[in-house]
């Protein structure tokens, strides 16, 4: 019972990742070019902080522009066309169904080793389990995530040939070996709070749900369109909270994977982008952000819950 219930979850993690990934991969490869060191700013005004040698650093003063999210939009599709709107579109694939159904397993699995220790179903329990599933996720995926990320950064005209993912895998082993599929992991295990905070808050709202509909229902729990309608404005609700407080870890990351960027570690990182683009840097890319991953987190997650309950209730 026990492996088939493992399964299940399996299963219907991966149908769920998959669905997510295919509708917003658009706003993925808008995303990443926002958060992107190569992004052209516009300038209006710009200050010089310094010299060495004839080489200057050039940090966006108060009139420097940042291009827009359709600014970005347009470019793409008048120099790339609009198949680059899908770029990493096949990594994002071969990885998202393993990797949505490796999250939701280890999720179900350290659940309930979580509420052994504490109080069931309880905000630790909810956080802990989070935590662990995004952790081993994230160890095994992010060699996917790095040749995903590689392909959306990757600028061509229209008509050239653009590297496919199996290429651009081969081109980061043997310029940079095993350790650049890794580039951005630390940045990736910052990022564990997002997940945290989103499944704490998504717990919190689906029990507040689930006892209301018990109280109204006088114990039916058949669930119907409305209650999954409901479950999904709960995960769009979490995972708008979560990214807008946990979102630097994101631009880091991005900037981690860049090829032959002069950013190497986590924390030189943040500190280069503070110096050098100010604060207002670590929330670039934010709108294609929430506007790809609250619908992309309300379709995975309900999805799922639809999976469940369905696959669950025909054993």
């Amino acid at each position: 019972m026990a492996q088939k219930d493992t399964l299940l979850h399996l299963f219907a993690g991966g149908c769920s990742g998959t669905v997510g990934a295919i509708v917003t991969c658009p706003l993925e490869v808008l995303k990443t070019r926002l958060q992107s060191s190569g992004l052209n700013l516009r300038p209006v005004f710009q200050v010089q902080l310094g010299t060495v040698g004839s080489t200057g650093v050039i940090r966006p003063g108060p009139g420097t522009v940042t291009p827009g999210l359709f600014q970005i939009l347009r470019s793409i599709l008048e120099k790339e066309g609009p198949r680059s709107l899908f770029r990493g579109l096949g990594p994002n694939l071969v990885g998202v169904a393993p990797s949505r159904a490796i999250y939701f397993a280890a999720y179900s699995k350290s659940k309930e080793m979580f509420n052994g220790v504490f109080v069931p179903n309880s905000g630790p329990v909810h956080m802990s389990s989070a935590g662990f599933a995004a952790f081993v996720t994230n160890s095994l995926m992010n060699p996917v995530w790095m040749v995903k990320t590689r392909m959306q950064l990757e600028k061509k005209a229209r008509g050239e040939k653009k590297m496919n993912a199996l290429q651009c895998a081969r081109y980061v082993y043997r310029t940079e070996g095993m350790r650049g599929f890794y580039r951005g992991l630390t940045a990736s295990y910052a990022g564990i709070s997002e997940t945290m905070i989103c499944f704490l808050i998504y717990e919190t709202l689906k029990k507040r749900l689930a006892e209301r509909q018990l109280n109204s229902a006088n114990g039916v729990t058949d669930k119907g369109a409305t209650d999954f309608l409901k479950l999904m404005m709960a995960a769009a609700v979490s995972k708008g909270c979560a990214s807008c407080i946990a979102y630097p870890h994101e631009v880091i990351r991005t900037r981690l994977r860049e090829e032959g960027s002069k950013y190497k570690y986590f924390f030189q990182t943040g500190r280069l982008i503070m110096v050098e683009e100010g604060y207002a840097a670590f929330y670039r890319g934010l709108v294609p952000q929430l506007i790809r991953q609250i619908p992309n987190t309300a379709i995975v997650l309900s999805s799922y819950e639809i999976l469940i309950y369905l696959l669950g209730n025909s054993k």
